[in-house]
């Protein structure tokens, strides 16, 4: 009995280090990304506060917001597009390979969810999504 106890020991050890390690990377990753984020916001406001001094009326800044908000828009719509494309692989790569694992069940139908998930997404970005404004 005293044999049995050592790995199950050493398996919650490990569970628990594992588990601690996680949640530490987590955490160090928000941080540093929030950070980073705090760090772009400021550097922007700087930038739009400079352009704003320079120019009399304020024109090139509003121009410039005007070019990051439809930049913003655009890679939104094109990540949507992205996301539908891998979304529709997936459920088809799904849907055959559970088809050809098994033959008589209908459990390959599961794989309509991400096919359907992303034609939705496709359907949005290229039908629904609002459009660049000139």
């Amino acid at each position: 009995m005293e044999n049995n106890t050592l790995p199950e020991i050493a398996v919650f050890f490990f569970l628990a280090i594992g588990a601690i390690s996680l949640f530490t990377f987590l955490s160090v990753a928000t941080w540093a990304g929030t950070r980073a984020q705090e760090r772009e916001s400021y550097y922007k406001a700087e930038m739009m506060k400079r352009i704003a001094e320079l120019g009399g009326e304020g024109k090139p800044a509003l121009e410039y917001l005007r070019e990051q908000e439809r930049s913003a828009v655009r890679k939104k719509i094109a990540g949507m597009k992205v996301g539908g494309l891998i979304n529709v692989a997936v459920g088809v790569a799904l849907l055959i390979f559970l088809r050809a694992l098994l033959h008589g069940a209908a459990v390959y139908l599961c794989a309509t969810i991400p096919l359907f998930v992303g034609l939705a997404l496709l359907t949005y970005a290229i039908w629904f999504a609002p459009q660049e404004q000139v």
